[in-house]
């Protein structure tokens, strides 16, 4: 009886050409996010939002930049679609190009919620120690934050900074009963793993009667923070500090103890709950915001829960094993499902998990329950 290979079949043939088509057009897409990371970086998207339409010459006087490498970058960008050019036909340094309507929201104003930009420099963070990463995937060793370089640190911080400043206390947190009086009373705020410091600034100026503690195990990340601490003016209601939470002295001090998006990162997050629990006062609200992942595996998965697993390969989980502490691993990963959290929670000592009604495309919010 003849057989025939299954990759011979129609339905594989269909499927192998539908592959070959996703992934042509995947690193296309990723020439884009490289394209963006450079006009972000060399100022050529802001200097397009100010000015106008422009040729390369202009532009490239305008941002520094060399001429020649410019007329590539733009006429990149307007093949792909990310800019309009005025009239092919002229000669290649005559041409003039322009942000189309609506793009300059994604790709220039940094004080808009729809600014991405950000997210192509973190892309580039977490590629970063790519030859470390296939090491460590045969060694099953991790890697540290530090090995990801400033984009990833200043991506992150900028790719959260408008939610932080804008949204993440009037719109969200003054949403649970009773804390904004309690915070404007006088009250305390624990900002764990606060990176750059934008959720301990927006925290502060949510709530202008409360005093902001963050804090970080980062270098960099806490130096970035004291400056715009001190751009902002806030120097005597907000403090950042290079400090384990798991330090004495801090016991029973907080109305509120929050971590945001970190606490997947952590190699040991019991400790850390545990540590979170302990900072709280009697009443206090002990709050996580996290990535809104799926309840549970599924293949075949939407593109938060693609991306998430993406951001978790390359970076959350090396960094998450790197931090284990005396060999003792939770290696968690960006996709930290809600029974999971639930797990580290009661294990730290917790009663209970409460997933609180508040709508986020990305972000899901647990009151931790003591």
């Amino acid at each position: 009886m003849e057989t025939t290979h299954p990759l011979t079949t129609p339905d594989a043939e269909t499927a192998a050409d539908a592959l070959v088509d996703r992934l042509f057009e995947a690193c296309v897409a990723a020439f884009d996010v490289f394209a963006v990371y450079l006009g972000d970086r060399l100022g050529f998207y802001a200097a397009l939002a100010q000015h106008g339409p422009m040729t390369p010459p202009e532009l490239a006087t305008a941002t520094d930049t060399a001429e020649r490498y410019v007329r590539e970058w733009l006429e990149q960008q307007a093949t792909t679609g990310l800019l309009t050019a005025d009239d092919p036909a002229l000669p290649a340094s005559a041409r003039r190009f322009a942000l189309p309507p609506g793009h300059d929201a994604v790709l220039a104003d940094g004080e808009d919620l729809r600014f991405l930009t950000p997210l192509a420099q973190v892309f580039v963070g977490a590629a970063h120690p790519l030859e470390q990463l296939v090491e460590v995937y045969r060694t099953g060793e991790g890697v540290p934050y530090a090995a990801y370089g400033a984009n990833l640190v200043d991506g992150q911080g900028r790719m959260n900074r408008n939610f932080f400043l804008q949204q993440l206390g009037p719109d969200y947190l003054a949403q649970l009963p009773g804390l904004a009086d309690r915070l404007n009373d006088g009250g305390h705020i624990a900002d764990i793993g606060c990176g750059v410091g934008w959720s301990s600034i927006g925290l502060a100026k949510a709530f202008p009667g409360a005093t902001v503690d963050g804090f970080d195990l980062d270098a960099l990340s806490v130096n970035r923070a004291q400056d715009y601490i001190r751009d902002y003016g806030l120097e005597e209601r907000v403090q950042v500090r290079l400090r384990d939470i798991a330090a004495p002295g801090l016991e029973g001090q907080y109305d509120l103890v929050l971590a945001v998006e970190c606490v997947h990162d952590m190699g040991d997050p019991v400790a850390a709950l545990r540590s979170m629990r302990r900072l709280a006062k009697p009443g206090a609200i002990v709050l996580i915001v996290d990535e809104r992942v799926a309840e549970t595996f599924t293949p075949n998965g939407d593109l938060i829960e693609r991306m998430m697993y993406g951001w978790s390969i390359l970076h959350c989980l090396p960094v998450g094993i790197a931090d284990c502490p005396g060999g003792a691993c939770a290696a968690t990963g960006t996709v930290m499902r809600t029974d999971t959290l639930r797990g580290y929670a009661h294990e730290a000592g917790f009663q209970d998990v409460e997933v609180l009604p508040l709508d986020n495309d990305l972000f899901r919010f647990y009151r931790l329950i003591a």
